[in-house]
């Protein structure tokens, strides 16, 4: 037992440290599944959940080169979110309108699950530029250029996140 007034310095994990962890396993997950729908900053919930585990540890194991790096992937990711979508639109010709009907068709395709996410984004955008310009067919055309660069940004983004997540794990371990 330790004397009067000296605490016991015993290595072990405080319901502080676990519950830090706990928080930062929970925002990298949460991120993971952010990532996947075109649109949403997954991968700074995921950058925010490394960053809470680096400080949990005391920045012992995941110090700041590392966060750097990880910082530098996530932002990375979301311009190639935001670049592939709008290059897919204006290479499709894609109108306001149906840039904004894709992003809601992206929202409301939340009810119906991956369904709703693949199919939304599309459907809003040929309503969108169905109503800004016209033709049926012209619509559709856009639709499609429109969801592919979604599609496109969004597979990039899993990508980075998956090297931001290989690279924690690697730093933490190694």
């Amino acid at each position: 037992m330790a004397p009067h007034g000296q605490h016991d310095r015993t290595p072990g994990l405080s319901i502080r440290h676990v519950a830090l962890w706990f928080a930062a396993l929970a925002l990298m997950l949460a991120g993971v599944l952010g990532t996947s729908v075109p649109g949403l900053p997954g991968v700074l919930v995921i950058y925010t959940g490394m960053w809470l585990a680096a400080w949990a540890d005391g920045f012992t194991r995941i110090g700041w080169p590392t966060l750097t790096v990880l910082g530098l992937l996530a932002t990375l990711a979301l311009l190639a979110d935001l670049l592939a979508s709008v290059l897919g639109a204006k290479r499709a010709g894609a109108s306001r309108q149906a840039l904004l009907g894709s992003l809601i068709g992206a929202i409301a395709g939340f009810a119906f699950g991956v369904p709703g996410l693949i199919f939304g984004p599309f459907a809003g955008a040929v309503l969108g530029e169905w109503l800004a310009r016209g033709p049926l067919a012209a619509a559709v055309r856009v639709g499609l250029g429109t969801w592919l660069g979604l599609v496109l940004g969004t597979l990039l983004k899993i990508a980075l996140a998956v090297s931001m997540l290989g690279l924690f794990v690697a730093s933490y371990l190694f």
